[in-house]
């Protein structure tokens, strides 16, 4: 067993077992990302929901893993040099369990940093674009009667599923043959966009065949279907 005590947070997740990876997330589409990078690789991990209907992610606790507020974050007991190790930032995470996984991210450094591209597409580009226009069909902001903010989100999310749909023409995932943690990152978003947010018929989701049948193909994966519901919601 590992001590942890030096980290807040678990002191209100306690660990059952400190002697493996902690997380501490809820199965939205960036939580689904590192449940399925851990579920992919066969880490030991154990999950801790953090509720946002009672603010968890507010509370000083989680705040001192995290001090952005958001999930997912982990306590790796086992981190570099044997030393725990606590992360935030979901693609700093995967690419983090990549390495330690040696799984799902090439060893050759072309490959290493094409696939941190499309990674880093997905941090930058598709995650807040997809997020903002969830935010516009599903929430508050269908409320607001300037047509301009939502156009644009429609806009640039179409632009994104086109620059998917060139890249995955011919390819069974982003790398071609090899399943990466780019693929674990941007198929939740995609996943939520036409599930979730119910947007697929906004940004004509269907145009793009070949992101369609890779969205298809990748939650085919049990190791992904399972972490649509890790950690359970209560």
């Amino acid at each position: 067993m590992s001590d942890l005590s030096a980290f807040p947070i678990t002191e209100r997740w306690p660990a059952n077992d400190s002697s493996v990876i902690q997380l501490y997330s809820l199965p939205t589409p960036n939580g689904i990302k590192v449940s399925a990078m851990l579920e992919e690789a066969g880490l030991a991990y154990e999950p801790h929901l953090v509720d946002f209907g009672k603010n968890d992610q507010m509370t000083p606790e989680f705040l001192s893993l995290n001090p952005n507020n958001k999930i997912p974050a982990i306590i790796d007991p086992n981190g570099p040099g044997g030393k725990p190790l606590g992360l935030f930032e979901s693609g700093a995470i995967l690419q983090y369990l990549a390495e330690k996984s040696g799984k799902f991210l090439s060893s050759d450094p072309g490959e290493k940093y094409e696939t941190l591209c499309w990674l880093h597409f997905q941090m930058g580009g598709v995650g807040p674009m997809f997020g903002q226009l969830g935010f516009f069909v599903k929430f508050a902001g269908k409320d607001i009667e300037d047509p301009r903010p939502r156009e644009r989100y429609v806009n640039e999310t179409k632009r994104l599923l086109g620059v998917l749909e060139g890249r995955m023409k011919g390819r069974e995932w982003i790398m071609g043959d090899a399943f990466t943690i780019a693929d674990i990152a941007i198929l939740p978003w995609l996943r939520a966009l036409v599930g979730f947010y119910e947007a697929g018929d906004l940004v004509e989701f269907d145009t793009n065949p070949s992101v369609k049948s890779w969205l298809e193909r990748g939650f085919e994966r049990p190791a992904m279907q399972r972490a649509t519901n890790i950690p359970a919601r209560g």
